[in-house]
């Protein structure tokens, strides 16, 4: 027998709000990055979510809202998981710590197959979440470089933002590479991004030092 304002029979237990959030915010995820915003509607994701539509109103008012949240929410992520990489460990030499991020770059794709999905579709309906997310992360990808380059000699100066937008650039093509036939061993692309990148320009620093200079700038 069910006590006075309890739940009867096969009545489903009402979700706490948080969790309710939490689920919309799952599922909404995987439907705008496999369908973009405007190929998504609030029923998929309410199915998606094993909520109801009414539920999904009351936490995000409308799908616009809901996207927005869902960018906001990927690009916060994205940037303090790869973030708290690029900062750490202030004793890692170059090499090490370059390799490392690649390899957290990968990671956090390989975690999180709808993030850049959604940031491109972010970037195509006019968010530049993207952009901001790169210009975020250069800015701490740039103070951290810089410091271990010069413990290989080499004053960067405003070379170091190229070399950081080229870094990123090329892990972001590489990441979303489609391959005829199986992908390579994702740690052999590791050590091909790290060799080519900070490899190559301590090979050009040695031997072309003029090249970084001309990009360089006066050096304060």
């Amino acid at each position: 027998m069910s006590t006075a304002g309890g739940r009867g029979p096969g009545r489903p237990r009402k979700l706490p709000a948080a969790e309710q959030r939490e689920r919309v915010l799952s599922a909404a995820c995987q439907a705008f990055a496999a369908h973009g915003r405007q190929g998504t509607t609030i029923e998929e994701i309410a199915r998606l979510a094993g909520l109801t539509r009414q539920a999904v109103y009351e936490q995000f008012g409308d799908k616009n809202a809901l996207f927005d949240e869902v960018v906001a929410h990927v690009e916060d992520l994205a940037y303090t998981t790869i973030a708290a990489q690029g900062a750490g460990d202030a004793d890692l030499g170059l090499k090490p710590w370059a390799r490392r991020n690649f390899a957290t770059l990968f990671a956090f794709v390989a975690e999180h197959p709808e993030a850049k999905p959604i940031l491109d579709e972010a970037e195509r309906t006019g968010n530049p979440a993207l952009t901001r997310l790169r210009a975020r992360l250069a800015e701490v990808y740039t103070k951290a470089s810089r410091q271990r380059w010069v413990a290989h000699g080499m004053e960067p100066g405003r070379a170091d933002t190229a070399l950081v937008t080229m870094y990123f650039a090329m892990t972001e093509a590489l990441v979303g590479l489609s391959w005829d036939g199986p992908a390579p061993d994702r740690e052999a692309l590791i050590d091909l991004l790290t060799e080519f990148t900070v490899g190559g320009v301590l090979r050009l620093h040695r031997q072309s030092p003029d090249v970084i200079a001309r990009v360089r700038g006066p050096v304060e």
